[in-house]
């Protein structure tokens, strides 16, 4: 026995595909209008020019430039615990005694005992050695020199993107040490900060990007100093970026720009809110939110802000020009057929 279908199923009447092709048209149209609500709205929204990297919350750390801490002279080496000392009598080749400063202090030297060195400069242990052997009658003005060998002080210390402890004996220059220790890696800031004791701020030096000048910033280092080398830094990006999330490496030689750091993160996705890029900057316990029209920085009307380390990049979202770049279209149409065929049904 056959079941008659209802007539209204069958068949769409006329009136009902011509309001559920009004609806559609009218669904694309306000669709497509709030999509160019928000183009101009991001057009309204403009902040204003870009701020370089000279901005007010963009501080560097200022070199030192004062040539007494720069360049303090020569210094003599002052000996310590565990110092591996060898003594010459330019009068006598025999007296030539190698000895290791105690943890008392003292050393054991032939013919005049225990004599306490620690605490002592070289030219002042030489003197001391001096005196006690024309005292005990042994020379007569005798002429003493000493030589530091193996110093578990005389030492300076590299921290930072390069773990090393490197040997000065009296002095050596930065760019010696650096090089001891491997040079600096390729993620390494060119501003040096060195903590000497007895100087009551910082030394920052800055090597620079021009090896012809880098001289200027090759100051001497001493035993005690602990050199500092930070991290160039990285910037991160996260948003409607051809790449969704990630990391931009700095290096010391060239800035990273937004343009340039834009390209390195496949550019900018269509669904993204282009008035209202912001560049998230914290310096100490500040953060700062600076805002930018990003199309009129790649349209080159607008400066090109330079990125500093730690920025973060963020482009929000449209949600509404997302659904249309992902084909949610169809199924926001699809609905309304479907309201529209079964709200007209008899």
């Amino acid at each position: 026995m056959s079941r008659k279908r209802h007539p209204s199923l069958s068949t769409p009447r006329p009136e009902i595909l011509s309001i559920s092709w009004s609806f559609r048209l009218t669904a694309v149209s306000l669709l497509m209008l709030i999509a160019a609500g928000w183009a101009g709205s991001a057009r309204a929204q403009f902040s204003g020019p870009a701020t370089s990297s000279t901005s007010a919350y963009n501080q560097n750390l200022a070199p030192t430039t004062d040539k007494s801490i720069l360049y303090p002279g020569e210094r003599d080496v002052l000996l310590s615990i565990g110092d591996r000392i060898s003594i010459r009598l330019f009068s006598d080749p025999a007296y030539a005694p190698t000895v290791q400063i105690g943890n008392d202090g003292a050393a054991l030297l032939p013919l005049i005992g225990i004599v306490h060195l620690a605490g002592l400069t070289v030219t002042q242990a030489e003197e001391l050695i001096a005196e006690k052997l024309e005292a005990d009658g042994m020379y007569r003005d005798p002429q003493i020199t000493i030589d530091v060998g193996q110093s578990p002080n005389q030492v300076v210390t590299i921290i930072g993107e390069i773990h090393q402890v490197v040997p000065v004996i009296g002095q050596r220059r930065l760019l010696d040490v650096l090089s001891t220790a491997g040079g600096l890696p390729p993620t390494a800031s060119h501003v040096i900060t060195i903590d000497r004791p007895g100087v009551a701020k910082a030394i920052v030096v800055d090597l620079g990007t021009d090896p012809m000048r880098s001289s200027l910033g090759n100051i001497p280092v001493f035993p005690g100093d602990t050199i500092v080398v930070s991290r160039i830094g990285i910037v991160y990006i996260f948003g409607a970026f051809g790449t969704p999330g990630g990391t931009i490496a700095l290096n010391s030689y060239t800035p990273l720009t937004l343009t340039e750091a834009t390209a390195l993160s496949g550019g900018i996705k269509w669904e993204g809110k282009f008035s209202d890029l912001r560049i998230i900057r914290t310096v100490g316990d500040h953060r700062t939110v600076a805002v930018y029209n990003i199309k009129k920085v790649l349209d080159g009307k607008a400066p090109d802000p330079i990125l500093e380390p730690n920025d973060i990049v963020y482009l929000p979202i449209v949600s509404l020009k997302e659904l249309l770049s992902t084909g949610g279209i169809g199924t926001v149409i699809g609905i309304l057929d479907l309201y529209v065929t079964f709200a007209f049904l008899p």
